[in-house]
């Protein structure tokens, strides 16, 4: 379904609800400006629970919750402009609904996005962007696979590699 996709792909795994948030945390940190982070999974998978790390990590201001009824919340930083987009796709039917929303005017070089159920909006997406399946692994044990398509996401999917077996 995805293309461009380079054949790097970190597997990470979390055991905890907490251990799933540090791990936004982690890459919250690292996102700028322009970043993509698209996130796949099954209802009750973790995405939001990822999407509250990201948003930490990166530094906003207010406390992110799941936008399924608002499509999108809006964060912010202490200082900056910059912004964090929570863009939740489930309730979309499809493409159309996605041009009629106006998510294409989220993509730029300054703020961040976070989309849960990209998958339903593949044709808006650019190039440039670090995918993430979300496996239930049962209990609150989830597997993480990242993609990376575009140089600044294949950055973004180096640094939270695991470090190599010894």
């Amino acid at each position: 379904m995805r293309t461009n996709i380079d054949h790097f792909r970190p597997v990470l795994v979390t055991n905890t609800p907490a251990e799933t948030e540090h791990l936004g945390e982690l890459l919250g940190a690292r996102l700028k400006g322009g970043d993509v982070v698209c996130l796949s999974g099954t209802l009750g998978a973790g995405k939001t629970c990822l999407v509250r790390g990201l948003a930490r990590g990166w530094g906003a201001v207010e406390h992110p919750t799941s936008p399924t009824f608002t499509l999108i919340n809006e964060y912010r930083q202490t200082q900056g402009s910059q912004r964090f987009y929570h863009v939740d796709c489930y309730r979309l039917s499809g493409m159309v609904d996605a041009w009629t929303t106006g998510l294409e005017e989220l993509f730029n070089p300054v703020d961040v996005i976070v989309i849960e159920w990209p998958e339903r909006i593949l044709d808006l997406l650019p190039p440039d962007r670090l995918w993430i399946d979300i496996c239930d692994l049962g209990n609150t044990s989830r597997r993480f696979t990242l993609a990376a398509s575009g140089h600044r996401a294949q950055l973004l999917a180096a640094a939270m590699a695991p470090p190599p077996k010894a």
